[in-house]
């Protein structure tokens, strides 16, 4: 009966023995699928935080190469902009240059019309000073002609003195015998009336011009009046 107590003994151990390995089989294999599905999940959630992370990354460097590349043409057209600049202020330096020398050329020419304009003025000045010296020597000597030569002189305009001689025609001793003389712009003595008309005046006048002599001109003139209405007379 001992023995085969100890026989169910064994028996029951060999049963647990086999039961507890079972059961420890089952519990290290459920224990290793769970830490192997964890680990699985750890790495799963890993790569996917990494490929996030790596995703963000690559979109970040994304935007910063296009940022740079937009950095780059935005240089590229400040060049184009800074190089155009450059050119036009180039050309209006070369504009201000050429407006430069062309106000010192305006300059020079205004200065020499102005020097030119000066000694005009001053010849005419000298030709007004000469014409009036003649004119005023004219008018001196009006009151001798008038009382040895029956000679009247007025003054008309534009600075043109009359010559009226009476006293020439012996049947009419008040009949007017008259020339006009004036000062030209070159400062010469120039008859611009005569009445009534002698073919010599063109003659005196140059005479007179070349002589300068004025009382021999008058006294000429008055000789041509006189053998004038005695030709008409005869």
């Amino acid at each position: 009966m001992s023995s085969a107590q100890t026989e169910d003994e064994i028996t029951l151990f060999e049963r647990d023995m086999k039961e507890f390995w079972i059961q420890f089989k089952i519990s290290y294999s459920t224990e290793q699928i769970n830490q192997t599905s964890a680990l699985r999940d750890l790495c799963k959630e890993t790569i996917e935080a990494l490929s996030e992370k790596w995703s963000k990354k690559l979109k970040e460097e994304d935007l910063m190469i296009d940022k740079i590349q937009e950095y780059k043409n935005e240089i590229v057209q400040q060049s184009k902009y800074v190089a155009e600049k450059e050119e036009q202020l180039t050309e209006i330096k070369s504009k201000l240059n050429e407006e430069e020398e062309q106000q010192k050329n305006l300059t020079g020419s205004i200065q020499e019309l102005k020097e030119e304009l000066m000694k005009k003025m001053e010849i005419k000045s000298s030709k007004k000073e000469a014409a009036k010296e003649k004119v005023e020597r004219v008018s001196k000597i009006k009151a001798l002609f008038k009382e040895r030569l029956g000679l009247e002189m007025r003054r008309i305009y534009d600075e043109q003195l009359q010559f009226i001689f009476r006293h020439i025609d012996h049947k009419d001793p008040d009949k007017p015998y008259m020339f006009t003389l004036s000062i030209n712009d070159q400062g010469d003595y120039e008859v611009t009336s005569c009445t009534p008309p002698l073919d010599c005046i063109a003659e005196l006048q140059l005479k007179l011009r070349e002589t300068n002599n004025f009382s021999a001109f008058v006294a000429n003139i008055r000789k041509a009046f006189t053998a004038l209405s005695y030709k008409q007379s005869a």
